[in-house]
């Protein structure tokens, strides 16, 4: 009976990832619910530091090897599958990214484990484990009740909150050192970053997002003029950057970026799942679209029909003239 949770971390360039601290406070709720016990599997190179930010865990199975540098599926797969065939059975969480997904097909296969990709929520009833996952880019969602025996279930980013999972402490450390490590036939040759000088939409607190409603290139200074007023940063959904008017780092959505500002003005966005799944978890969300049916209105917390265009420059107008009598 798969009562304890296993959580695959993931980290990047000295820092876990989001990812991992939701999956941590989901996994501890479960394990919780269940009776049994929440353990955390850390791969990498001078990785140990990171075993403090993993309170939420009972115990953390740590592989640190300099073979594990840069992430290799092949390598932390075969380290993920000895750990597995050890186990009882458990249900293991990854993220539904593309580390994640690099390891979920390959384990599935390779272990004979059922797995379920796209999951949106998890949740302990009647003494079993529900997960809902989403299909056909969101308009579809599927319940299924997990088997007893170990399940891979790869959650997209953005589902829990990773607040829940943020828990300092000192939970037991046993090491892996499987003998099969050297044998991977993947070589890491270079990373490929977007470029330095773009701002990171992921660590701005207040958002200015642009979609087809802005209808062309030029209107773009409407809207940066307002995120300036705002002390905000400019971002869009993929037809706007599909066009080119933008560049690929302000992309939100399940193609872009997954960002969890204190404001996000949508403009113009129809709120298709894709991007839905990048902003949900916005503190406060406003919408602005002409159709009174767009599926952004279900996700706002405040919305208006008017037009975008008009609206803008009123309200940077409206904008400056208060932060001019505040400042007097």
């Amino acid at each position: 009976m798969n009562k304890d949770v296993l959580v695959v971390s993931e980290h990047f360039k000295g820092r876990l990832n989001e990812i991992t601290l939701e999956l941590l406070g989901k996994g501890r709720e479960l394990a919780q619910a269940r009776g049994g016990r929440l353990g955390v599997i850390l791969l990498g190179h001078g990785v140990r530091a990171f075993v403090a930010e993993l309170g939420a865990a009972d115990v953390v199975w740590l592989a640190d090897h300099a073979q594990l540098q840069e992430f290799d599926p092949e390598a932390y797969g075969t380290i993920i599958l000895s750990k597995l065939k050890e186990l009882p059975s458990a249900l293991v969480l990854l993220g539904s990214t593309s580390a994640g997904l690099d390891l979920l097909g390959s384990l599935s296969a390779r272990g004979d484990f059922p797995c379920v990709d796209n999951c949106m929520r998890l949740e302990a009833r009647d003494g079993r484990i529900v997960a809902t996952s989403q299909l056909y880019g969101g308009k579809v969602f599927a319940e299924v009740a997990l088997p007893e025996e170990t399940t891979l279930v790869a959650v997209v980013p953005g589902s829990f909150p990773s607040e829940v999972g943020r828990i300092s402490g000192s939970p037991e450390v046993q090491l892996l050192t499987p003998p099969e490590l050297v044998s991977s036939r993947i070589t890491f040759r270079t990373l490929i970053e977007p470029p330095a000088w773009d701002v990171d939409i992921t660590k701005a607190a207040i958002l200015v997002a642009v979609g087809r409603g802005i209808q062309n290139a030029d209107n773009l200074a409407l809207a940066e003029e307002l995120a300036e007023a705002l002390g905000g940063t400019v971002c869009a959904s993929r037809p706007v950057i599909d066009q080119g008017w933008l560049p690929l780092t302000r992309q939100v959505g399940k193609s872009g970026m997954t960002v969890k500002p204190k404001l996000y003005l949508a403009l113009g966005i129809s709120g298709a799942p894709e991007h839905i799944e990048g902003m949900k978890q916005s503190e406060m969300i406003i919408a602005v679209n002409t159709d009174p049916n767009a599926p952004i209105f279900g996700m706002a917390h405040y919305g208006t029909t008017e037009d975008a265009l008009e609206l803008l420059p009123l309200l940077t107008e409206e904008i400056r003239a208060a932060s001019l009598k505040k400042a007097s």
